[in-house]
């Protein structure tokens, strides 16, 4: 069996499987999305693109991100309310799929949790099933910073809340499926990775990956085939 079957025969059998949620899930990166909606666009992407090559730790990246942008909790609120969810093609289907299986579903992701819990309701997964970062605010509104000790802050954080999962509940089959340096990373402790580039392809991802896909329709068609 080659190692992209071993993933494939993996996948079919998972008993959980953990997503990365910008620009896997859904189709934008949250926090270039964000800055652009503060008007701090260019500088944030750069240093997103940055981050996801894998050129400087997650927690440097999202530090210097978010001194850029300093989001207000008004910001925030008006940033929800006006900027739709747009879901990658296939990912309802493919979760309900996965949930219809039995197989538990989070969100494990390294933007943050105000605005990856909506991503979650629409997929009905449980939002104490999302693993994201959560911003900080003084009374008045004002951005305050980023609560560092969220395990998704920083570099290694993904593999840390897999690692957990599997203590806590005891996966035996737990796969992580994203397009970045931080979720190639985190296996192991993940049994299996699954590079995703339907949104956006990163080479030195595609390389580290056993399996590597740009359609989740073809994870659909491959929990179609029966386990041998």
């Amino acid at each position: 069996m080659s190692p992209q079957q071993s993933v494939q025969e993996l996948f079919r059998t998972a008993d959980c499987v953990c997503f990365d949620v910008d620009s896997t899930v859904i189709q934008d990166e949250g926090i270039d999305e964000l800055a652009r909606f503060c008007g701090k666009g260019d500088e944030v992407k750069r240093l997103t693109a940055e981050a996801m090559g894998g050129s400087m730790t997650f927690q440097e990246a999202l530090k210097k991100r978010l001194d850029i942008i300093r989001p207000s909790v008004s910001q925030i609120r008006q940033f929800i309310e006006t900027f739709p969810i747009n879901l990658t093609p296939g990912i309802s289907q493919l979760v309900k799929e996965l949930q219809d299986r039995g197989v538990t579903v989070y969100l494990v992701s390294g933007g943050f949790r105000c605005l990856i819990d909506p991503v979650a309701e629409q997929l009905n997964i449980p939002v104490v099933h999302v693993y994201a970062n959560r911003l900080k605010f003084f009374f008045n509104g004002e951005y305050a910073g980023f609560d560092e000790a969220e395990p998704t802050s920083r570099s290694g954080g993904k593999g840390l809340v897999i690692r957990r999962l599997k203590e806590q509940h005891g996966y035996q089959r737990l796969v992580m499926i994203g397009d970045g340096a931080t979720d190639a990373e985190a296996c192991p402790p993940a049994d299996g990775f699954i590079g995703f580039g339907g949104n956006v392809v990163r080479e030195e991802v595609k390389k580290k990956a056993s399996w590597y896909v740009t359609d989740f329709q073809e994870l659909i068609n491959t929990l179609a085939i029966q386990a041998k």
